[in-house]
């Protein structure tokens, strides 16, 4: 028989998977796989359990939001031979289920694992020893995403990030930084940034370009300096969300490769979790690092 870690995480979205975890071990289970099953139990749990088990397993699949899938994909890259990845997701947002459209209802994902086919998706490097599977973000609302509680996205879903990041609109303070990557280098007062591998961010798919494809070695960056006027901030949300004309203070661009240096200690949030404080960061491309298993795509 094959052997599958099946890793989940039993509070995401609403704790929907309760009435659908019998559904789903029936369909790998008849699919011929031997399951180890776990359920994760604080932050790092997930990864912890890849790291141990998972060289002998053909198969990983992990059920939970973005960062369930972030610590299951950092611990992947630790092994001597990456297995397999299926994804049924389970979180708030699900941004980067959204870029490989996977099927919303559980028991249909777990379907698609079975019957998929793999799919080379690249992977990014931050500093050398931390990973992120669609998204490096610092500036204003980055917070949000970390430092919303479990519950509260239980209770509210995708509303429990508009409300926190509501709150934190008056505390926007700018970061000033040198950005340095193969074709150019900007050095400005950013107030936000982002490097990312996903047609959708935070539920929105107005601020990624539509064309991104997840396994071309290139990362999306979007770098937004500091507005002077309340006027120049409502522009460049109306550039950002109604593909209004380009924005001077909107920087765009593609990289495989790409450095940070800052003033002071920046916060950093991957794929939805705290990433650490630092003054410089280096984000490099993994292309077509690992490979997921997917059904047919629309």
């Amino acid at each position: 028989m094959k052997n599958m870690l099946f890793v989940f995480n039993p509070r995401s979205g609403r704790e929907q998977i309760k009435g659908h975890l019998m559904e789903i071990l029936d369909i790998f289970s008849g699919a011929g796989y031997d399951i180890h099953v776990h359920a994760t139990q604080k932050q790092g749990d997930a990864a912890e359990i890849v790291r141990r088990l998972g060289n002998r397993m053909h198969l990983i699949v992990c059920s939970g939001g973005d960062g369930t899938l972030n610590e299951v994909i950092s611990g992947m890259m630790e092994l001597k031979r990456t297995p397999l990845l299926g994804y049924i997701p389970a979180g708030s947002t699900n941004d980067f289920a959204s870029s490989l459209k996977l099927p919303r209802q559980m028991g249909k994902a777990a379907e698609a694992i079975v019957k998929g086919k793999p799919f080379p998706i690249d992977i990014g490097t931050f500093c050398g020893d931390r990973h992120f599977v669609y998204i490096a973000a610092f500036g204003a609302f980055t917070e949000v995403s970390y430092q919303t509680s479990q519950d509260k996205k239980n209770r509210l879903g995708h509303q429990a990030y508009m409300l926190e990041g509501l709150k934190s609109l008056s505390a926007i303070r700018p970061c000033h930084m040198r950005v340095e990557w193969e074709e150019g280098t900007l050095e400005e007062d950013f107030v936000f940034g982002m490097v990312t591998n996903t047609v959708s961010v935070g539920g929105f798919k107005g601020l990624v370009n539509q064309s991104v494809a997840l396994n071309d070695g290139v990362f999306e960056v979007l770098l937004i300096r500091m507005p002077r006027t309340p006027a120049d901030l409502s522009n460049i949300v109306s550039y950002m969300f109604l593909k209004e004309q380009p924005n001077e203070y909107v920087y765009k661009f593609k990289t495989s490769a790409i450095h940070f240096v800052s003033d002071g200690e920046v916060d950093w949030v991957l794929d939805g979790e705290f990433g650490g404080s630092r003054t410089q960061v280096d984000i490099t491309n993994k292309k077509e690092r690992v490979s997921i298993l997917l059904g047919k795509r629309a």
